[in-house]
């Protein structure tokens, strides 16, 4: 159990740790390039570990350390990955860890090899996740797929010849969109991907930087078939939703004044920064380079009072792994804020809409759970309690920053977990308190 009281201003600058979803596809579109893929800024965490384990399982020549003349640790690993090229992927039993984003992109690479068998499995959490969404449309596609119930975890993949399809996804999710253009890649004829709302771009742009034939032709995404991938060096930005924690808690105690340097601010990705705007966050950007193809900005937050807002369509998918923020935030605004269109919270590492309400209510929040969503009653602040990280490394982190807001503090059960994306998070924390 690990004990957050409530604090005194956050003050100071730093770099949060590199973006996670860029750091998964970095190593995975090396891993299927030719000759060697210069990496700098990988995130160093438990998730984006069990990728570079799974890429030289798959047959990849992996060399990364801690980077030269970097004493700062969110600058994580640098050094490069030799790729096995788009069709020569070895047969492998991979071990995914807690990572959902390895589990849903890896098979649209792996189902296409002319031949080979992969098994892909994970811990507790994983083996909950659903595998059917990637599945169903790898299947239409000519894929040969097993998995237990036909849905879960392990995941048995057994490679053939793909051919290209049209699919029309009922949900905005960027993993199962990259499963497919990864598919598309190696499959014959033309991928189609549509969306119903635009999700997170990364794959398309790394994609088309390394020479794929991709481009977005209305709401559909568009790939096809190429003999080689060729990725120049790549260097991950920050990674906006560790940044969120920070963001969220500055907005929440009084006196703060924290600056974000080098963060991420794909507009994919910014929902988070849209949605607090509109709640009254005093938030100021300033623009500082282009990173790994995207565009960073430095962030300074400071605090000020909140309104509800209702939070729904197009926003979701850019701001879904920050919607537990939104709630907390939500707890300290004035009136009721409404969370729709969310479902796909209930398909991350815990059952986010559950976990969220059941958090929050434990410290004194006035939090009602919809099918698609949560609506939360603005008090004012929290009580404080304890709450159970349920294993999410998010819930964890907003159990933190609920606990230096709140008139009490917090206990977090299974702070551990933040270590997924994050195992930095407390010393980070406590740099910007001065302790």
């Amino acid at each position: 159990m690990t004990r957050f009281d409530p604090s005194g201003p956050l003050r100071g600058s730093l770099r949060p740790p590199s973006d996670k979803s860029i750091s998964h596809r970095a190593a995975l579109i090396a891993a299927m390039g030719e000759g060697e893929t210069e990496i700098w800024a990988y995130l160093d965490a438990a998730d984006t570990r069990s990728t570079l384990a799974a890429v030289e399982a798959l047959g990849a020549e992996v060399e990364m350390g801690p980077p030269p003349n970097a004493s700062d640790r969110n600058w994580g690993l640098a050094g490069h990955i030799r790729g096995v090229g788009l069709r020569n992927a070895r047969p492998a039993a991979i071990d995914v860890g807690n990572a959902g984003t390895l589990l849903r992109l890896l098979p649209g690479w792996l189902a296409g090899q002319e031949d080979g068998r992969w098994t892909l499995d994970g811990d507790e959490s994983i083996r909950r996740r659903p595998v059917d969404r990637i599945a169903v449309p790898l299947r239409r596609m000519g894929a040969n797929l097993h998995a237990r119930e036909d849905r879960l975890p392990p995941l048995e993949i057994e490679g053939t010849t793909l051919h290209g399809a049209s699919y029309e996804m009922p949900i905005a999710s960027a993993q199962v969109k990259s499963c497919l253009l990864f598919a598309g890649l190696l499959a014959g004829g033309e991928t189609r991907v549509v969306e119903p709302l635009p999700s997170r771009d990364h794959t398309e742009r790394m994609l088309a930087a390394a020479g794929a034939p991709i481009e977005r032709v209305g709401g559909a995404v568009v790939v096809r078939p190429v003999e080689r991938l060729e990725p120049g060096p790549i260097t991950v930005p920050a990674d906006i939703s560790s940044a969120a924690f920070f963001i969220v808690a500055a907005l929440l105690v009084e006196g703060s004044e924290v600056v974000l340097e080098q963060v991420g601010v794909n507009p994919t990705r910014t929902g988070l920064l849209t949605i607090l705007e509109r709640m009254g966050a005093a938030l100021e950007r300033e623009v500082d380079g282009i990173s790994g193809g995207e565009q960073t900005a430095s962030l300074r937050i400071r605090p000020a009072p909140l309104q509800a807002t209702e939070v729904g369509g197009a926003e979701i998918p850019l701001a879904i792994d920050e919607l537990p923020l939104v709630a907390l935030a939500a707890c300290f605004a004035e009136g009721t804020t409404t969370i729709r269109d969310a479902e796909e919270l209930r398909r991350k590492e815990s059952d986010r809409i559950e976990t969220v309400t059941a958090a929050l209510r434990a410290l004194g929040g006035e939090v009602e759970p919809t099918e698609d969503g949560m609506v939360i009653e603005g008090t004012g602040g929290l009580r404080g309690g304890t709450i159970d990280s349920h294993g999410d490394h998010r819930i964890a982190m907003l159990g933190a920053v609920a606990g230096l807001a709140s008139r009490e503090g917090v206990e977090v059960q299974g702070m551990d977990a933040a270590a997924v994306s994050y195992p930095g998070f407390e010393a980070d924390l406590a740099s910007l308190l001065g302790s």
